[in-house]
């Protein structure tokens, strides 16, 4: 894929799962919300820079260790320079969190006649769900809330409910025909039931409906089951990223 491009989707990410403060330092961006994910606390290196790279790297590492967080370089097929994954191994920045970024057309793509589950407020019972499922730790439940209420693209959060339970939640993003989907998660005991595939379905319609012309997501390579679930919806992937983190 063009670098280009990989650039485009990632700056849809950013925007999806904002930050509280970003640093714009030369053409690198040092992303901070409160230690929540690792992606809002990285830093992200895909434009062109002038600097020496020892230079900029103790600058990284200085600014994040005053804030008493790891120092987490995020690496794309579009990092500027080319080389810094291995520099950054050699430095001993070790590999976390291998990532698969995948792309579905939504080209004649269908909606169906009922689309459940999907409200554009974020709700106390969907946080709770969202922080029960995904074993979120209560020191991080504010940060957590603050970034998804600073959403500025028009945002959905999707639920599924069974015996008056919410057992399905997940997240999508609109902004500039791209529909991006992020954390989908089912309660353990209710796996299996195809509620996944149910969830993504009504994202997906939603997308359509709203005029997105594709729709893309982040994997975990790990994560087998998902990546079986969005294969089967016809995801493909067009790129990988993972974390180099300071040993």
């Amino acid at each position: 894929m063009e670098k280009a491009r990989i650039r485009f989707l990632e700056e849809l990410s950013f925007n999806a799962w904002p930050t509280f403060q970003t640093i714009h330092y030369d053409a690198w961006l040092l992303r901070f919300a409160d230690g929540y994910t690792r992606r809002a606390n990285s830093i992200s290196p895909i434009y062109g820079s002038a600097l020496n790279i020892d230079e900029k790297i103790d600058y990284c590492e200085q600014v994040y260790r005053a804030r008493q967080q790891p120092v987490i370089f995020k690496i794309t097929p579009a990092v500027h320079p080319e080389n810094l994954d291995e520099y950054l191994r050699d430095q001993g920045y070790v590999k976390e969190a291998p990532t698969s970024v995948q792309l579905l057309s939504l080209s004649g793509t269908g909606t169906p006649n009922t689309v459940e589950g999907l409200t554009d407020e974020l709700t106390e019972r969907w946080v709770d769900a969202f922080c029960r499922m995904n074993k979120i730790k209560s020191q991080l439940i504010p940060a957590m809330r603050r970034l998804l209420n600073n959403i500025v693209p028009p945002c959905i959060f999707a639920s599924l409910q069974h015996d008056d339970e919410i057992r399905a939640v997940g997240l999508g993003v609109m902004e500039r025909g791209y529909l991006g989907i992020y954390d989908i998660v089912t309660d353990p005991d209710a796996r299996r039931q195809g509620l996944g595939t149910r969830l993504m379905l009504n994202l997906l319609s939603h997308g359509v409906a709203s005029g997105a012309e594709y729709a893309y997501l982040q994997v975990m390579l790990d994560n087998k089951p998902a990546l079986q679930l969005y294969r089967n919806l016809g995801f493909t992937e067009v790129y990988q990223y993972w974390y180099r983190v300071k040993a």
